[in-house]
Order: C-alpha cells, then structure tokens, then sequence
C-alpha cells in the first residue's frame, strides 16, 4: 500500500508543480482515529526537497464534501493571520491519491500533550500559552462565515439527543446531562466559524509557542464559546492540574480573547459549553467505536476508543457537581486494588478448561504486545500495540471484577423499580424520573464508578 500510495503522490505533485516530483521517505503516523496522516518528503527535479504532510480519508470511507471544507477552512484561517501549516494542494476524487485529501507543508514543532505539559524545554512557551490560544480563537471566530461557504449549523442539545438516538444505547448519565443543558443554556450570541476540535493534539507548539493549528475536520457555524469550552474539558488536560488544557486559568484563556475579539466572552457559557462537549465526546467515542463494531472500519484504536465513554461519564458527574464523594486518597487506593485484582485473577475459571485460563492468555498477550510489538521499531505499530495493550489490561479487570459488579448494578436497577440502564435512561428522558433524584444519582455514579474502575482505574485520581 505504502507503495502505490507514493507513486500517486509522485504523480500528482508532478502535476501540480509541472515538474517531475519524487516522493521519499513516506510513513503512516499515529496521529488521527477518523483520517489517515502520512508525512513524506517531496524531491524536486531541481534538487530541492520540502517536508510534506497528506491527510486523507480511510479509502472506502470517503467524505468529500468534508475534506473540501477543511482545505477552504485552512485557506481562509491562514487569509485572517491564524498559524496553519500552508496548504499544498487538496481534492476530492479518489482515484489521485486513494480517497479525498489536502497535503500540507511540515511545520516543526510538538502535538502531543504530555510532552507539551511535562517537558522542560517547553516551560517558556507554557508561561504563555493559554492567553495566546485565547487570541487565536478570537482570530478563527472573526473569519467572515462567507469565507468559509458550506458550514453546516445545528441546535447544540437537539445534535446531541439525536446523536445518542442514533446510536440505540442509552446512557442515564447522558440523559442527566441532556435535561441540565436544556434547562442551563445560555444566551445565544452571534454565529461564528467555530474550529470544533481546538486542544492539544491538534496545535503544533515548539519552545516558543503556538505554531500551528491542525485538523480543521469538525468545523461549522455556531457558539464561538463551544472552542472555549472544548480547550477547557477535563480529558485534554492530560493530568495537569490547570482548566485550560493543563496550561492556564480559564482568566488567562478569556483575557487573551479579549485583546483581540475586544470583548470578554461569558465565564458561565463556557462552562456550559465545557459539559456539552464532555457529553458529545462520550458520545463521539461509541461513535468511534462504532465504525469498528460495523465492520466498516476495523481498528483496536476505534475499539479502545469506545470504551472511553466511561471516562467521559465520570467527567461529567464532576462538572454538574454530582462526581464521586470519596476523596482522591481512597479513589487512588481503589484503583490500585481494581488492578491488583485483575492482575491475580490467574486461577482456573472453568474446570473443563483448566490453565492457561482467559486471564492467564490476556496476561500473556498483553506482556507480548508490551515487550516485543511496542519496540520493534514501526511507530505505528508500537503505538497501536500500546493501545491492544491497555485494552487487554482491562479485559483482565473485567474478568476479575465485572461478574460482582453486573451483580451490583442488577440491584441497583432494581431498587429503583428498572430492568437495566436503557429503561433507566429513557425515563429521564420523559421525565417520569427527577434527574436530580438523590436515589438515583447515587446509582449513578455507582455505576459509572465501576465501569471505570474496569476501564481505566487511574482516571478517577486525576485532578478535577
């Protein structure tokens, strides 16, 4: 694949400079669940080489008329001074390169959050950061919508009911979120070009500061305040301790918007637009998920990704001030004990099946995939064995702790007068349980707890 991918590459870089262009260097990077991103080097006929990135649909899975509206994005942000990497070339046919596509110039620079947060070599541009995405936003949401002619526009609460219809699985904490944000929404304000995906992992940052913003996929017309709440969610702190993605105060974040948008948007509205995302992302997750479940897109990212929800749930629990009651000290505790348990989970389940048992081979598979995929040297291929890896590490929980918890869950669903949580969940949404119900948000948050104790243990001891 890798192959016939750089000759069609070559062949249109050709075209497009007139000139004969080789393609070196080519590789899949990890970056990017919903769209490939492949970086490459273009040889020119002259000697000259350029740094390039191709982003482009999974083929098969093509969305034309998406990938055209992120190249006409990144063409008007970078008319309006906002740091984008230059755009090369884009089309939507898929016989050039496999799918629809744009293919950008190499901006140097780091993506990945962590690294960003933790890193010392970053520490001057941290200082400044979250003003300077404040400034930047206030940038994107003054590009004229004319611009930007095709964005599509939505009710935010309407989007989210209709998304988690679609997907036939209801979830009692998503409907608790529903009935807040209907009742909490805030004052409508004039529609912008809003980024829709604007955090870490989509910003390019060297020592300096930002130097580039990426992944324009999800913009539309909306609530300019939906990219201040988005930058501000729990998830995309990455563990850092500060609300603007580990980086900053939300004062820093809104300051910073000020100085260029010239005036201050409402503290409150972001917050509501913090929970809104909290519940589209948990959403979008089973979403992902999805496309593996299907068949169309088979990926152990995608189905690691769905299993995410549970994170999401429990942010949201902490946002609406219903979270978790224990104090970090015994959540840490637990969390330790959820893992020690999986990991001695190695006695025979079955006496007709005797050892290795399904615990033992999830043990085995993953310390494979730990051990030997993870440093075999394709970056890709480490990355995705992280991921089986981490998946495998919560079968095993489940093996050990799921049949006691499916017991507790019964009981809870049946105190409350339900058969399971779809039930649960439908009678919130029709009103004929009180969301704010102390009966059932306590079983709520027992749930949610469990699932994540399975999920990912570590996530309830990060900073709220």
């Amino acid at each position: 694949m890798t192959d016939d991918l750089a000759a069609r590459l070559a062949r249109r870089l050709s075209a497009v400079a007139d000139a004969p262009v080789a393609v070196d260097g080519l590789r899949r990077l990890t970056a990017g669940a919903s769209r490939e991103t492949w970086s490459f080097t273009a040889a020119h006929a002259d000697g000259t080489r350029r740094d390039l990135v191709l982003r482009r649909d999974p083929p098969g899975a093509d969305r034309p008329d998406g990938m055209a509206l992120e190249a006409a994005s990144i063409a008007a942000a970078d008319a309006a001074g906002v740091p984008v990497p230059p755009l090369v070339d884009s089309g939507t046919d898929a016989t050039t390169v496999g799918a629809p596509y744009l293919v950008t110039a190499h901006v140097e620079g780091e993506t990945l959050g962590p690294r960003l947060l933790r890193e010392d070599r970053y520490a001057q541009a941290r200082a400044g950061l979250a003003a300077e995405l404040g400034r930047t936003l206030a940038r994107i949401h003054a590009i004229p919508l004319d611009d930007v002619p095709g964005l599509a526009a939505a009710d935010p609460v309407e989007h989210l009911r209709t998304t988690v219809d679609g997907l036939g699985e209801p979830l009692p904490t998503v409907e608790i979120a529903l009935r807040w944000l209907e009742r909490h929404r805030p004052e409508v304000v004039p529609e912008a070009v809003v980024h829709g995906d604007f955090r870490l992992g989509n910003l390019i940052v060297d020592e300096t500061g930002l130097r580039a913003v990426l992944d324009w996929e999800l913009v539309h017309r909306g609530d300019p305040r939906e990219d201040l709440g988005w930058l501000s969610v729990k998830c995309w702190r990455f563990g850092a301790p500060l609300p603007v993605a580990g980086l900053g105060t939300l004062d820093e974040l809104l300051d910073g918007y000020a100085e260029v948008a010239g005036e201050r948007p409402d503290a409150e509205a972001v917050r509501w637009w913090q929970v809104h995302r909290t519940t589209w992302w948990a959403l979008h997750c089973r979403e992902m998920a999805e496309r593996h479940l299907s068949g169309a897109t088979p990926s152990v990212e995608l189905a690691a990704i769905g299993r995410r929800v549970a994170e999401q749930e429990h942010d949201l629990l902490l946002a609406l001030g219903i979270g978790v009651d224990e104090p970090p000290a015994v959540a840490a505790r637990d969390a330790s004990a959820a893992s020690h348990a999986a990991r001695d989970a190695l006695a025979p389940t079955s006496d007709l099946l005797g050892r290795p048992s399904a615990a033992d081979l999830v043990e085995a598979v993953r310390t494979y995939l730990r051990e030997d995929v993870v440093t075999a040297g394709d970056e890709r291929v480490a990355y995705l064995a992280r991921v089986a890896a981490n998946a495998l590490a919560g079968v095993g929980r489940e093996l050990a702790l799921g049949p006691e918890m499916e017991r507790r869950h019964r009981e809870r669903l049946a105190a409350l007068g339900y058969r399971d949580q779809a039930e649960l969940a439908r009678a919130i949404r029709r009103g004929a349980v009180a969301a704010d119900d102390p009966a059932l948000l306590a079983a709520v948050r027992a749930a949610v707890s469990d699932r994540l104790a399975v999920v990912n243990p570590r996530y309830a001891t990060l900073p709220s």
